[in-house]
């Protein structure tokens, strides 16, 4: 959520960072008006107030004295109604504005791109030179199906399309690079791993913007009104909601490895095959509180620390700082690490490491003492996958191919595969 004061104050680079992103201008023209019209209301209020106060000294006043009170008693039953009635269009009024306050999307750092489209998105680095096959690299469907360890048949016969059932070497490879991250993140780059409810209420959801903007991109029950977190940011962002952290508690860094669930998953063209989009899929997440003058610095360490996952499995892959147009609704700026995926002779997205600033904590009321005696400040929160687990688990099949059919396994998850070498028909 954005600051009103800084909105009021700053309409006009508001409605210029708003712009570079795509958002109407009309939408912030409205908010200002109900901005407006809820001052005036305010004040009015405030006035109402101060005069019933003054009319009632005026009443005790009377009556020390011995004197009649019956017609100022009479004015301040008369003007009752109109504070009342007054105070509940305040209200009314007051929950409105919160509401459009909820759908403005964060504002672009200075140091985003502009653009208009991802296509406008700037390079940063790479790593990695992808590998060059004397052959005609297959698809990890294709692979993964001829091996016997993915099978989107069955998992649509259970379902329906978007799933899908990994098997033998190819589920145990999954939970491989799961625990492989968890152990990377949470041993060497000092994260708290937390297991979170893969259930949350509407709170959290609205906390980290999911609510009410994407409401339909999200898997709801019914009765109980809980949603099926879309990412472990959700629920581990949300672990402070509501509190103030006393001086000294900050950095705050949390790694969590969760499935996710979307419905977002629809039609994107080739993705509409495999792993690339799907309903339901592990990932694991870090997310960091930091206080506001660290959050930048943050970012680049979260973003070395995913590329250190990809690095460590020898996948070539490059950053792309997003433009303006491009990110995220709760993010100021984000990185995205792609992936080089052979049979597309792309580089995906794997990762999206995102500084969210004083945005989600202002929405989830994350606060924190900088010192014993000094006022709330709202943390600043970073989340980025580290990384998608299915969309590594396709790389890996991909990258690591043999002309007859096997897949290499990379090194640094032998040992949590009995030192597996390769996935071949016959260890399946």
């Amino acid at each position: 959520m954005l600051d009103l004061r800084f909105v009021r104050d700053n309409i006009e680079l508001v409605r210029e960072r708003l712009a570079a992103r795509g958002a109407a201008p009309s939408t912030l023209d409205e908010f200002i008006q109900l901005d407006v019209e809820r001052r005036a209301m305010l004040a009015e209020a405030e006035r109402l107030r101060q005069r019933r106060n003054e009319l009632s000294k005026d009443v005790a006043e009377l009556k020390r004295q011995g004197l009649d009170t019956s017609n100022i008693v009479a004015r301040v039953a008369a003007e009752a109604p109109l504070l009342t009635g007054l105070e509940k269009r305040l209200k009314e009024k007051e929950a409105i504005l919160q509401e459009a306050a909820l759908f403005f999307p964060n504002l672009p750092h200075a140091s985003v791109p502009t653009g208009k489209s991802a296509e406008d998105n700037v390079e940063v680095r790479r790593w990695g030179v992808p590998r060059r096959l004397d052959f005609e690299p297959k698809s990890h469907w294709e692979l993964g199906e001829a091996l016997g360890i993915l099978d989107f048949e069955r998992a649509a016969a259970i379902a329906q399309s978007r799933f899908a059932v990994l098997k033998g070497v190819g589920a145990r490879l999954e939970r491989a690079l799961i625990n492989f991250m968890l152990d990377l993140h949470g041993g060497e780059h000092g994260y708290t791993e937390v297991l979170p409810p893969l259930l949350v209420n509407t709170d959290a959801m609205r906390g980290t913007g999911q609510l009410p903007k994407f409401s339909e991109e999200l898997f709801k029950t019914k009765d109980e009104g809980l949603y099926m977190i879309p990412t472990a940011e959700v629920p581990v962002t949300n672990l402070h909601r509501g509190e103030i952290l006393p001086p000294g508690t900050l950095p705050l860094s949390y790694v969590a490895g969760t499935p996710c669930f979307r419905r977002e998953a629809g039609s994107y063209g080739k993705d509409t095959r495999g792993l690339m989009r799907q309903h339901q899929f592990n990932k694991v997440e870090l997310v960091k509180l930091v206080e506001p003058e660290h959050s930048y610095d943050a970012l680049e360490e979260m973003t070395r620390h995913a590329e250190a996952v990809l690095q460590r499995l020898d996948l070539p892959y490059r950053v792309v700082a997003l433009c303006t147009a491009d990110l995220g609704f709760a993010a100021a700026k984000t990185y995205d690490i792609e992936l080089w995926i052979p049979s597309q002779g792309a580089y995906r997205e794997v990762s999206s490491i995102s500084n969210c600033e004083a945005f989600q904590a202002r929405r989830a009321d994350i606060r924190y003492r900088p010192a014993a005696k000094a006022a709330p400040q709202f943390v600043h929160t970073l989340n980025g996958s580290g990384v998608a687990v299915g969309r590594t688990w396709l790389a890996i099949l991909e990258n690591f191919q043999e002309v007859d059919g096997t897949v290499v396994i990379p090194e640094a998850l032998r040992p949590y595969m009995d030192g597996l070498e390769r996935i071949s028909t016959d260890r399946v």
